[in-house]
This record gives C-alpha cells, structure tokens and sequence, in this order.
C-alpha cells in the first residue's frame, strides 16, 4: 500500500486534481477526542500503509500539535512523519494534495516526505483582507497599519514564497510564479472580486477553483474578512520530475532515502562534517 497523506481537518483535504490522487486521511479534532481514540485510528493507518505523513498547518491549535506528538511517542513509531509547512492554511491543503498525487508513483516513504520540502517553493500563496491590524505572519508597516481603519480598505498580501503587501487600488498587483499554475481561492466573510478578476488574469493561471476556507485560516491572517488564495503546480508529471530530479541520499539515523538536508521521519539532519587537522599539527581531544 502507498504511503499514506494525513490532514488534520476535512477543509484541508481538498477534492482529487486527478484520476491518480490518492484519498487523504482525516484526523479531526486530535484536540477533543480521547487519546486511546486517536491512537486506535493512527495505529490503523500504520497497518495499512506502512508509513504516514501528517501535513499539519502551524494556525492549528497548539493542542493539534501537542496530541500528534504524543501520538508518535506512545506509538513509539518512526514510521510517523510530522510536516508543518510555513504556509498559510490554503497553502498547506494544496501541499497535502501534492503529496497524495505524488503518493501513487513509485517514490520511497523518505523521499515522498521530504518533498514536502522542496514542493513548498513553488506554491504562490495569499489572501486579499479587509484589514491587517492583526496580521503578524507578514510585514506590516505603520502606515498599511494605519490605513487599515479607514473603512473599505482592502489589502492584497502574498506570504509565500517572498512577503509582499499592497493596498488595493488601481494599478495595484503582486509579483506572482514565472511557471504555468492553476489557483484555488476560499472565499471568507470579504465580498470583493479582486482575487478571480485581477489577480488571477495577471498572474496568467490556467484554471481556478474556489474551496471552502479553512478553518484556521482567520486565526492565521488575524481576521475573517478574507478571501484566501494559491497557485500550485497542478501537473502530477511536472511534480514527479521535480522531485525525482535532486539527489536523494540514504538518512545516516534511521537508513530512509531522502532529498534534502533533514529527515522528515527521524528529524535527523546530516551529521556534521569536521575538517581534518592541518598538516604538521597534532589534534587534541577534549
């Protein structure tokens, strides 16, 4: 069985980009069930699948995160793979999706983990708001601040992969991928065409879909009056090529193939490398 691609709500296990995507499975409220639960249904993924990895967004409840790391530790499983992109909610969903495509190819547990990692570059995500008083996750300066409490001002913010903030007005743009993309946008308690009118034509994206928004998206940008959006490679061929294209080597820890510097499993970096002692000079240990 392949490898299995885990989301912690249904709003980030969004519909099948195609025929090969593999079904994500849903952990729901790891936060208020009771833990032998949670542990029954993770073990059962594990018999299943062999491996998992868990795609979880950094907005989730800190209680979210605390649950999955008890889990992995009284599994006492390495076969439990903990992915946290710094991504917005939106984001993170369209990564899952990515890893269940990628999940049906003939990719290792490591080096299907691991590209998690390096997929996240090539996502374009953002949210156009009806205020950034209370955004943190970008910077904001005293004037955006400012002008966020004159009312009908609309702000367009790219978190990833470079910070950019604009005050919606004419002209107003974002510098969005240099690669051919398909966008997704989740639409909050904001009313604006903005997103699907300007930025998408700008940004010359080949298809778009609205999804309903993520549960901690208002929590990641600091408000509800949003509408969220991501452009992502949606080409499962374009996918597997840019994964299988670095080089994968063997984690010194736990043996996975992996690409990258870091295994997603084990959390194991490379070991450092220690110059040898220069000729003519004895190396003291300490």
């Amino acid at each position: 069985m392949p490898t299995a691609i885990a989301v912690t709500g249904v709003d980030l296990a969004l519909p099948p980009q195609d025929e090969r995507t593999l079904p994500g499975a849903v952990l729901p409220d790891l936060d208020r069930r009771p833990l032998e639960q949670t542990l029954v249904e993770m073990q059962l993924l594990l018999d299943q699948h062999g491996q998992v990895v868990v795609v979880c967004s950094r907005a989730a409840p800190p209680a979210v995160q605390r649950r999955l790391h008890t889990i992995r530790s009284l599994l006492e499983s390495d076969r439990i793979a903990l992915f946290t992109p710094d991504l917005p909610p939106l984001g993170v969903a369209v990564l899952a999706r990515q890893l269940r495509q990628l999940a049906s190819c003939d990719l290792s547990p490591g080096v299907l983990a691991s590209a998690g990692r390096l997929l996240t570059h090539y996502i374009h995500a953002g949210a156009l708001l009806g205020s950034v008083a209370k955004l943190d996750r970008v910077p904001v300066t005293l004037k955006a601040h400012a002008k966020s409490w004159v009312p009908g001002s609309q702000f367009a913010v790219l978190a990833h992969p470079e910070p950019q903030l604009v005050r919606i007005g004419p002209g107003a743009t974002l510098t969005g991928p240099e690669f051919a993309t398909r966008m997704v946008v989740a639409k909050g308690q904001l009313q604006s065409d903005w997103v699907t009118a300007t930025l998408a034509p700008s940004w010359q994206v080949q298809g778009l879909r609205e999804t309903p928004l993520p549960a901690d998206s208002a929590r990641w940008w600091g408000t509800g009056r949003i509408i969220e959006f991501c452009a992502y490679l949606p080409d499962l061929s374009v996918l597997y090529q840019l994964v299988t294209s670095v080089r994968q080597t063997s984690c010194h820890w736990c043996g996975l193939d992996v690409i990258g510097d870091l295994c997603v499993f084990c959390s194991a970096s490379p070991p450092s490398v220690q110059e040898p002692p220069a000729a003519g000079r004895r190396a003291i240990t300490v």
